[in-house]
């Protein structure tokens, strides 16, 4: 391979767009945040911004970790394709297709907490795991899950955010973001659930009662992936994890809830926060690229 080669990704957030490159040794060489508005918009300012930074014929593999739902079945006629409930006049859009046509090259493209996984058991926190779950706690809830030696779900992709909870005793009256499940985790725990409880969560005092309710509910989380997958790790990321003091509640949460329950790994070895924190999902993305011509 060319030294001058690059690996090109996409952390395909409801937010923004993270586009990067990486050279041969895998570093990142530019990273980019495209705002996302209507795909047509967001598609070609993501485009024009790789195409103004590679040479013709040095884009060598390119990877997207996208939100969902989203098909991720390379068999599938819609491969690539953002399907049923996702962000307003986002769904029927085709990721995968768009940016083959754009960048001339193949597309690989899984769920964004997939790429996320992909990353952490890479080169971060799940390094060495034989089996692990990623769980981004942003303005909506997913897990990827990886055992057996790979992604569970194929050939669709789990979505945890919708699994129910039992109600944490002060938040009877609450009534949930999701507008499908009034107990779900993403409805319940979610950064818009946060928000529409007490405010920006960046504005909130570590002492805030919010902070027992999250935790309370991402611990439940945690314990079903326990009983469930029996993974050596659990990667707690996206936005409301950046709450230092988040992490803490959560462990104990979770081993007030287990009761003692099952060997396993110390929770503070258990539950972890990204080891690549916030590149964890477009790292991803490129290396979804990269795995994609192998």
């Amino acid at each position: 391979m060319s030294e001058n080669m690059l690996h090109g990704g996409i952390d395909a957030g409801g937010t923004t767009f993270k586009c990067g490159l990486a050279d041969a040794s895998g570093a990142l060489v530019a990273s980019h945040r495209v705002p996302v508005t209507t795909p047509e918009e967001t598609l070609a300012a993501t485009a024009d911004w790789f195409t103004a930074h590679i040479e013709p014929g040095t884009l060598k593999t390119f990877g997207i970790a996208s939100f969902g739902p989203i098909d991720v079945d390379p068999r599938s006629a819609s491969y690539g394709t953002i399907t049923g409930s996702a962000k307003s006049g986002w769904s029927g859009t085709n990721l995968r297709a768009h940016f083959e046509n754009a960048l001339a090259l193949p597309v690989t493209l899984d769920t964004d907490v997939n790429g996320a996984l992909l990353a952490e058991m890479t080169l971060g926190a799940a390094m060495g795991c034989a089996s692990a779950a990623y769980v981004t706690v942003g303005t909506g809830i997913g897990a990827g899950l990886f055992a057996n030696g790979g992604f569970l779900g194929r050939p669709s992709h789990p979505e945890f955010g919708h699994i129910a909870l039992r109600r944490h005793p002060g938040d009877g009256n609450f009534e949930s973001v999701c507008p499908f499940h009034e107990d779900c985790l993403e409805g319940l725990a979610s950064v818009r659930a946060i928000r529409a409880r007490a405010g920006s969560p960046e504005d909130l005092p570590a002492n805030h009662p919010v902070w027992d309710i999250a935790a309370d509910y991402l611990a439940q989380a945690a314990r079903a992936l326990t009983l469930t997958l029996r993974p050596e790790r659990i990667v707690l990321g996206g936005g409301l994890m950046l709450a230092p003091h988040l992490i803490s509640r959560i462990r104990k949460a979770f081993d007030e809830q287990m009761g003692g329950y099952l060997e396993h790994a110390p929770s503070a070895e258990l539950i972890t926060t990204p080891g690549l924190g916030d590149n964890a999902g477009l790292i991803g993305a490129i290396l979804l690229g990269q795995q994609g011509t192998q």
